[in-house]
């Protein structure tokens, strides 16, 4: 049987939706297929993949890439993690169903190197605990 798909989205896919797929496909991967994209490609946050390191999970060969027509089209799952991409998303397959989980951009985090890295470390620890729960209920 095809696994469900699983689609983040985000505006740059530097960070949250990085993190997402990351998670999504530690967390959920037996089950689903776990992709992630993004309104524009400004490609993978350094940060990001640090804290998701410190986290034990490796994205540092994810790819930053902009929404795909083909996989928005085959999409079980389309979940929004940021305004702009919930406001600007293409239009979404009817029988997909769509959500919107909104995490504050860690790439937009004010203050010293320390204070930056605890607002990336978390949003990662948000991600993490929402696609836990998603595991758990479906939601």
């Amino acid at each position: 049987m095809e696994k469900k798909l699983i689609y983040f989205l985000c505006t740059g896919n530097s960070c949250r939706s990085q993190m997402a797929e990351g998670f999504g496909r530690a967390i959920l991967g037996d089950r689903f297929e776990v992709r992630s994209a993004g309104i524009e490609a400004h490609g993978l946050n350094p940060e990001a993949v640090r804290v998701m390191e410190e986290a034990g999970i490796d994205i540092s060969a994810q790819q930053s890439e902009t929404i795909s027509a083909e996989l928005l089209k085959r999409a079980d799952y389309v979940i929004t993690l940021c305004g702009d991409a919930r406001d600007n998303c293409p239009s979404v397959p009817s029988d997909a169903a769509r959500d919107h989980w909104g995490f504050d951009d860690p790439a937009r985090a004010q203050g010293s190197e320390d204070e930056k890295s605890a607002v990336f470390r978390r949003v990662r620890d948000e991600i993490r605990d929402r696609i836990g729960r998603f595991s758990e209920t479906g939601e």
